[in-house]
């Protein structure tokens, strides 16, 4: 809640369980709620329990307008990740929170992915979704859009790809990443410049794809930041 409120999100209302949610915690909330002119409720014990759709819900809830932007609306600059057909939301989720701590430009979602606003989506991202842009789009569009701003798209599938720590991310990047179970098909994979893979020495088939994505997220980063830093001081 909290990380919605400094990202500045605009908030229809709160709700909170007043048996529950009390003591400092509470206050601090009602007192920057009261600050951005946010309505708070206190709810009598069970009500909260009805409406949220977890089992066990927190004693706090917001109802805030989706922070969903265009696809155009997303900087062509650094990396972007395009989540195609990918349908955990545990996966989706633990992407946005990867490409928000390795400095993604933003997280678009093709295909038939799950929705990025699903209640479980939004609580794997910890926070992150109030952080980088995410948008909805198709495939074929989304790919458009960043090439035309001068950007390379690449497919990341599970074997036969350049490795993703050859890549220069250097430039706008855009990496689509496929369904848990099927990868990316074909007529995805065509619609890309070239085609990525993370080298594996184990036994495994493939990677979980919020860990492939996180993997190919940090690496971004990485290059970006050595690429930012001065050259080392001669020892001697």
């Amino acid at each position: 809640m909290l990380a919605a409120m400094d990202a500045s999100i605009e908030f229809e209302a709160i709700y909170v369980d007043a048996k529950e949610f009390s003591g400092v915690e509470g206050e601090d909330l009602r007192s920057r709620a009261d600050a951005r002119g946010i309505r708070v409720f206190s709810l009598a014990p069970g009500v909260l329990e009805r409406i949220a759709d977890a089992a066990t819900p927190q004693p706090v809830l917001g109802a805030i307008r989706l922070p969903l932007v265009r696809v155009e609306d997303i900087s062509c600059a650094g990396l972007i990740l395009v989540l195609h057909d990918l349908r955990d939301p545990g996966n989706a989720g633990t992407l946005i929170r990867s490409a928000d701590a390795a400095g993604a430009t933003g997280v678009v979602f093709t295909g038939h992915s799950v929705d990025p606003f699903n209640p479980k989506t939004l609580r794997a991202t910890a926070g992150s979704i109030f952080h980088v842009p995410v948008a909805v789009g198709s495939l074929d569009a989304t790919l458009d859009s960043f090439v035309s701003r001068g950007a390379a798209t690449l497919a990341a599938v599970a074997r036969g790809g350049a490795s993703h720590r050859l890549v220069d991310y250097s430039q706008p990047t855009v990496v689509v990443i496929g369904n848990e179970a099927n990868g990316l098909d074909e007529a995805s994979v065509a619609l890309c410049d070239g085609v990525i893979t993370i080298e594996m020495s184990g036994e495994s088939e493939s990677l979980n794809a919020g860990v492939a994505g996180s993997l190919i997220a940090f690496e971004a980063l990485w290059q970006r930041q050595d690429a930012a830093s001065p050259p080392p001081s001669p020892s001697l």
